[in-house]
């Protein structure tokens, strides 16, 4: 007489939620507790620490004999470090109702060592919106997120995005050039099949919807297209409910052709033309490959294209150097491709001008 009803199968699944939801609720209050605590206790050092006549001798003295009172009494999380994260902390949000009850002290330190205020209101808001864990807000830190938008955005569309101020309306607002596929976990070897980077994709999906973007759902994996008699296959197909419109991805383990484009225009236009209905918009294409011409691309696409994009992917998350060179590397390029445009185009506004 154990055999489980529909019914009796419900009311089991919603006490499970009951529990998991309370649970849940729980350690979140005792989490933001915790957080509250750091923050006045922070708030208490600066103000005594103003009191001292030579502030930055005084502040010093101050936190490392608090310190040694405290941590035998409650332990090692009242460390000299802790307390000066503490007071950096309440220096960083000096008002209370700043400081979100979504996110744990975890966090907000990863938060307290960004000094640009406007990056840190950006990955303190995709926390938020994203439920992101402290780890994968400290990959997106470390990963640079916020540059590899810029170079493609403006500061305050992204921070609008984030806001949720403004919906995105081009793919360039969302979708990176470089991403990092890291937690894939394949080797950096010559050659390895495509088969093997979209098996790998589709385990790690979550993580991939993460480096992807914002607003991204998985439809569909080597969806077959049937055109007369000939059979094609699209490796990814997603759907992204911010720019509302199907999102195809081809994946390639070598350098970008015009043929890889030709191909991926194609499942584009099926999309378009077949799968889409009227309130929908254009579907996007992504052809993610290891090395890409950015002038060849450019050239194999209209020049008013803005529904297929080319990035490039990484296999490892280099070091922060490393990082910051490439993203000066592609903010240059995509300057000297601004500046090319605008000569193009005056030469030939020039051109016309002695035709007439």
């Amino acid at each position: 007489m154990n055999e489980m009803t529909p019914q009796k199968d419900k009311f089991l699944n919603d006490i499970r939620n009951i529990i998991d939801t309370a649970r849940t609720q729980a350690v979140r209050s005792v989490d933001f507790c915790r957080v509250q605590m750091y923050w006045r206790m922070g708030k208490r050092i600066f103000e005594e620490e103003q009191q001292g006549k030579e502030r930055a001798d005084y502040g010093a003295y101050l936190i490392k004999n608090l310190a040694k009172q405290l941590q035998p009494e409650y332990g090692s999380g009242f460390s000299v470090r802790q307390l000066e994260m503490c007071r950096q902390f309440y220096r960083t949000y000096p008002i209370a109702n700043t400081v979100c009850s979504q996110l744990n002290w975890s966090q907000y330190k990863l938060l307290i060592s960004i000094s640009d205020a406007d990056k840190r209101e950006y990955y303190q808001l995709e926390a938020i919106n994203n439920a992101w864990t402290k780890r994968e807000l400290e990959r997106q830190i470390h990963s640079q997120l916020y540059e590899r938008l810029l170079l493609s955005n403006d500061k305050e569309a992204v921070l609008a995005v984030a806001r949720k101020e403004r919906i995105p309306h081009s793919p360039l607002e969302i979708i990176k050039d470089p991403m990092y596929l890291e937690f894939l976990g394949l080797e950096r070897k010559a050659a390895y099949y495509e088969k093997d980077l979209e098996s790998a994709i589709i385990t790690h999906l979550q993580h991939f919807l993460l480096e992807l973007g914002q607003g991204f759902t998985f439809v569909a994996r080597q969806k077959r297209i049937l055109l007369e008699d000939d059979e094609f296959f699209a490796d990814l197909v997603f759907y992204n409910r911010l720019l509302k419109c199907f999102v195809v991805v081809e994946l390639k383990n070598g350098k970008l052709t015009h043929q890889d484009l030709g191909q991926l225009q194609m499942y584009v236009n099926y999309y378009d033309r077949v799968e889409k209905t009227a309130e929908e918009n254009p579907t996007i294409g992504i052809l993610l490959c290891t090395d890409k011409n950015d002038t060849a691309v450019r050239m194999a696409l209209p020049e008013d294209n803005k529904t297929i994009l080319a990035s490039e992917y990484k296999l490892y998350l280099p070091t922060q150097t490393q990082l910051i060179d490439e993203v000066n590397s592609v903010r240059r390029m995509v300057e000297e491709r601004h500046e090319f445009d605008k000569e193009n185009k005056e030469e030939n506004e020039q051109w016309t001008g002695c035709g007439n």
